[in-house]
C-alpha cells in the first residue's frame, strides 16, 4: 500500500461531512484513469472528506475494483459504492465489505440505486416499476445490514430474497458497518432511507427554496452539489466556464438522458431554473450532460449564504461533484467554514 500525500491540505472545520466523487471511466482517457483516480482519492482524504463516491452503471469499470484501488492508495478515506440490486445478490455485497474489513481494516459506505437509466435495467431485463424498486432495494440492502450486523446463522424470508442457515464469513467488525445512502428525490427512496436509517440524498433547489420548509428531521438527509467559490464573484465565473464551457453535442445528450430515464431527480433538475442572472445557483453543466448535480458558483459570501441555508434546512451531508483541480478544495472548505459561521451566528443571536 502507498503512503498517503504528505502534503495535507488544512482539515475543515464546518458542520458538514464531505464526500467528493470519483471520475468516470465511460469519459475518461484509458491510459490516464487509473492515475487520475488515484490522484483524485488522494486530494480527497487531504481535504477531509470522509469518503469518496464510486458510480455503477452499465458503462463503467466495476466499482468494487476502483474501490480496493482508493483503499490501497489511501489511509482513511472510505469508498462510497454505488450499489445496484440487479448487479449482484446481497450476500455478495455483504462478502465484498467484509472483505474489505478483514484485509484491509477499513469502512466503506454503500450507495443504494434503485434505477438510472432506463435502457441499463431494460438490457438486464428488469421490467419494475420505480415504486417497487424501492421496495426491492429497501429489502435488498436489509439482507446486508443484517448479514453484517450478526454472528450467527441467518434465515431470511423476504419478498424478494430468501436465504436458508447462512453465515457470513468473515465477520465484521461492528466499528467498520458500512454507512447507507439512499436517493431522497422521491416519496418513495424517503421511506426506503426511513426505513434504513440511511442518509437520503437529494438534488438540492436553490437555498431560498428551503426558508419556509425543511427536511423531514426524522431522516438524516445530505446533498450532491459542485462548488466553484472564489474571493470575488467574478473570478468564480471564470472559473466556471473555463471548466464548464458550451457544448451543443453534451445539450442533445441530456435531451435524449432525460427520455430515458424515470429517475425522479434528473426530472426534478430538468424541470429547475436558476433564480436569475449570476445566481450562484448554477444548471448549466447539467444541462450540458457534463456533470448530474447542480453548482453554487460565485464569491465565497454568495456560495456560504446558500450553503447556511442548506444547513438551516437540516442538511449535514455534502457530495462534491468530481474535482478539477486540488486547489478546488481548498475554496470548497472555505467556503462550507463560512457557512458553519453564519448558521452559528444565526443560532446565537436567536437565542440572545
Amino acid at each position: 500500500m502507498e503512503d498517503a500525500p504528505q502534503n495535507q491540505l488544512p482539515q475543515p472545520h464546518h458542520q458538514f461531512e464531505m464526500f467528493s466523487t470519483c471520475s468516470q471511466s465511460a469519459v475518461a482517457d484509458r491510459k490516464t484513469y487509473l492515475e487520475n483516480v488515484i490522484e483524485i482519492a488522494q486530494w480527497s482524504e487531504s481535504a477531509g472528506c470522509t469518503g469518496i463516491l464510486i458510480y455503477s452503471d452499465n458503462r463503467q469499470v466495476d466499482p468494487w475494483a476502483l474501490a480496493q484501488i482508493v483503499i490501497e492508495h489511501t489511509t482513511s478515506l472510505a469508498p462510497l459504492v454505488a450499489v445496484q440490486p440487479i448487479y449482484m445478490h446481497p450476500y455478495a455485497v455483504a462478502k465484498k465489505a467484509a472483505t474489505f474489513g478483514y484485509l484491509f481494516g477499513r469502512r466503506i459506505f454503500l450507495n443504494m440505486i434503485a434505477g438510472g437509466f432506463k435502457n441499463d435495467l431494460t438490457a438486464l431485463h428488469d421490467t419494475a416499476p420505480h415504486d417497487e424498486r424501492y421496495l426491492r432495494l429497501a429489502e435488498y440492502t436489509a439482507v446486508i445490514q443484517r448479514l453484517l450486523g450478526q454472528s450467527g446463522l441467518m434465515h431470511y424470508d423476504g419478498r424478494y430474497y430468501k436465504l436458508d442457515n447462512i453465515k457470513l464469513m468473515p465477520p465484521l467488525d461492528r466499528h467498520l458497518q458500512p454507512g447507507v445512502f439512499v436517493s431522497g428525490s422521491s416519496a418513495a427512496g424517503l421511506e426506503a432511507a426511513k426505513a434504513l436509517s440511511a442518509t437520503a440524498i437529494h438534488y438540492p433547489e436553490p437555498a431560498s427554496q428551503y426558508s419556509e420548509r425543511s427536511f423531514e428531521p426524522s431522516i438524516r438527509h445530505g446533498i450532491r452539489i459542485g462548488i466553484i467559490a472564489r474571493d470575488t464573484t467574478e473570478e468564480a465565473w471564470e472559473v466556471a466556464t473555463e471548466y464548464f464551457p458550451e457544448d451543443r453535442k453534451g445539450q442533445l445528450l441530456q435531451q435524449m438522458a432525460m427520455k430515458v430515464s424515470d429517475s425522479v431527480w434528473h426530472k426534478q433538475l430538468s424541470k429547475l431554473r436558476e433564480e436569475g442572472p449570476r445566481s450562484p445557483y448554477w444548471l448549466f453543466p447539467f444541462e450540458n450532460y457534463k456533470t448530474f448535480c447542480p453548482y453554487l458558483v460565485g464569491s465565497y459570501d454568495q456560495v456560504s449564504t446558500e450553503l447556511e441555508g442548506y444547513l438551516r434546512a437540516g442538511i449535514r451531508t455534502v457530495i462534491l461533484d468530481i474535482p478539477k483541480r486540488e486547489e478546488d478544495f481548498v475554496h470548497i472548505n472555505k467556503a462550507l467554514q463560512q457557512a458553519a459561521q453564519k448558521a452559528a451566528c444565526q443560532t446565537y443571536c436567536r437565542i440572545g
